[in-house]
């Protein structure tokens, strides 16, 4: 799609449908949007994506501190024709928008990734390939097609895991490695804790690892050598049944033949064991550094000071972030914490933005506040629930056209023109 009017051209389509009586499948509005995925999703599909840490207080802080600003318009401001283009590590992208990386996409619709490939590349916007994806990087990379890709990287345990990862990366052609830092151990999320519900204790969420060389060597060593447990077998609940039968269809191989296996389970305690290193810390990005000449981006970013040891360490982005609320409990607003990492890093490497993002209108605050560009997840995890790769395309496009229309409405002409100015305290 031209980046060229987007917003009149989505605008008046919906209105056109009107007239014959059709009402979009995915709600605009973002709170129906919510409500309607809601009513869709299972009750750990829902917990998993929308549930925050703790209280949620973090969620909260993230809507609130869009709150605390206000856009201030220029009038008579000739934007006939608009660009909310973008260039990222040497790639011009239509608008500065990037579907985050979302693991475990089988809870809200069984087309998953390729769901979401096939989104990115009917818009051309990048998908950045979640670690805890449903499924394998190469096969959402044949299905994403043309379209740019990103890949997010959990930092495991073992080392060849994560060689392994980058290599496969590069081999699929990533134009980024996202690196996330706030999530070596899982936060206190409440809403799954209640429920009792890991999905990856379940063989759900690990398609990058079963799929790896690296990883499998690891399982099959596990399985190997496992002792025969001590004192008699607990008896089987319904629960584990269903629990078993899952860890074996989300193993390589026929279902039948995997239940007979030590494999799917080895697999899942394997990757509870290697899933991600508590132990790391800014001298490891060296390690990374020698590994790729992918850009390398920092994702969860927050103070300042870690701004200005990314720079110190080389890296080439950093993503403000704090995952969305879903490690810390009563931590700073996300957007909050933008302008003062903004501040130390300059111009130097570009500064991308999550936590919190639900409109066009968003998306533009977080601009003036100095982002190059957004990440969006569960807004369009809520699409895909809703109506599969058609939904979340939908739901990116419905906020590029409000970005659009915010800019034009605004008097700015260019993503390059959005600064502090237009915005006001509230």
């Amino acid at each position: 799609m031209s980046n060229d009017a987007v917003g009149r051209a989505v605008q008046s389509r919906l209105y056109r449908a009107g007239v014959f009586g059709r009402r979009p499948v995915v709600p605009v509005e973002p709170d129906a949007l919510e409500a309607a995925a809601r009513a869709r999703m299972s009750d750990v599909a829902w917990a998993y994506v929308a549930g925050g840490a703790g209280r949620q207080r973090t969620v909260q802080a993230n809507r609130d501190a869009f709150d605390r600003h206000r856009i201030v318009p220029r009038m008579l401001v000739d934007v006939e024709h608009r660009d909310t283009s973008v260039e990222l590590f040497g790639r011009r992208l239509p608008a500065p928008l990037l579907f985050a990386p979302v693991g475990v996409l089988e809870l809200a619709h069984q087309d998953a990734d390729h769901a979401i490939a096939r989104a990115a590349r009917a818009l051309d916007l990048p998908m950045v390939i979640s670690s805890q994806a449903s499924v394998p990087m190469e096969d959402v990379a044949a299905t994403l097609g043309d379209a740019p890709r990103w890949f997010q990287l959990y930092w495991s345990k073992d080392d060849d895991v994560v060689d392994s990862f980058v290599a496969r990366a590069e081999k699929i052609g990533c134009d980024a490695l996202v690196v996330t830092l706030d999530t070596h151990v899982l936060g206190w999320r409440t809403h799954d804790l209640d429920l009792a519900y890991l999905p990856f204790a379940r063989g759900e969420g690990i398609a990058q690892y079963t799929s790896d060389p690296a990883f499998r060597r690891l399982v099959e060593a596990r399985a190997a050598t496992r002792a025969p447990a001590d004192g008699p077998t607990p008896r089987p609940t319904p629960s584990a049944v269903r629990a078993l039968h899952s860890m074996a269809r989300h193993y390589p191989g026929r279902t039948r033949d995997n239940l007979r296996s030590p494999l799917p389970r080895a697999a899942v305690e394997t990757f509870l064991e290697v899933f991600s290193r508590s132990s790391l810390t800014w001298s490891d990005l060296a390690r990374l550094r020698e590994r790729t000449t992918l850009p390398i981006v920092l994702k969860g970013i927050q103070h300042p000071g870690d701004a200005t040891l990314a720079l110190e360490h080389g890296v080439d982005g950093i993503v403000v972030s704090n995952h969305g609320g879903r490690q810390v409990d009563g931590a700073i607003g996300a957007l909050d914490a933008l302008p003062a990492v903004v501040e130390v890093v300059g111009d130097r490497i570009p500064v991308l933005f999550d936590s919190g993002i639900r409109s066009g209108a968003d998306v533009v605050t977080a601009l003036a506040l100095g982002a190059r560009a957004v990440l969006l997840g569960r807004p369009w995890v809520y699409g895909l629930a809703l109506a599969g790769a058609e939904g979340a395309r939908a739901v990116m496009q419905h906020v590029w056209a409000e970005l659009d229309l915010t800019m034009a409405l605004s008097g700015v002409r260019s993503v390059e023109e959005i600064g502090a100015d237009l915005l006001a305290p509230a």
